[in-house]
């Protein structure tokens, strides 16, 4: 059916019934051979809510923040150790090249 065929009867017989028997607005469409996006653009304005656009900006979510303090004080801990351990290795590497005089750390870019 096109727009200006429809008449403000049908409209409110068809608003009347989505809002009574909770059918869906494809169903509606079908049955009466009207685009659904007419009628759910029909039932907001009748209803008085504005409709969502999809340009707007979600809403954002109120989630509830989840505090692990004790699990990053030692994943801190961890990483604490693990650079002294780096450190102790390297100045050990520094100390055995210069007093054995050989180079045990790997050089890049070396041709074969």
């Amino acid at each position: 059916m096109d727009k200006t065929e429809i008449s403000k009867g049908l409209k409110e017989a068809i608003i009347a019934e989505y809002l009574l028997e909770k059918c869906s607005y494809r169903s509606l469409g079908e049955k009466h051979g009207i685009d659904f996006r007419l009628i759910h653009s029909w039932v907001v304005n009748f209803t008085g809510k504005p409709e969502k656009s999809m340009k707007t900006k979600p809403k954002e979510l109120d989630l509830p923040v989840i505090e692990i303090p004790s699990e990053v004080s030692q994943l801190r801990e961890g990483l604490r150790k693990e650079k002294l351990l780096t450190e102790l290795l390297n100045a050990m590497i520094d100390i055995a090249e210069k007093d054995l005089k050989i180079s045990i750390r790997k050089k890049f870019g070396t041709k074969r």
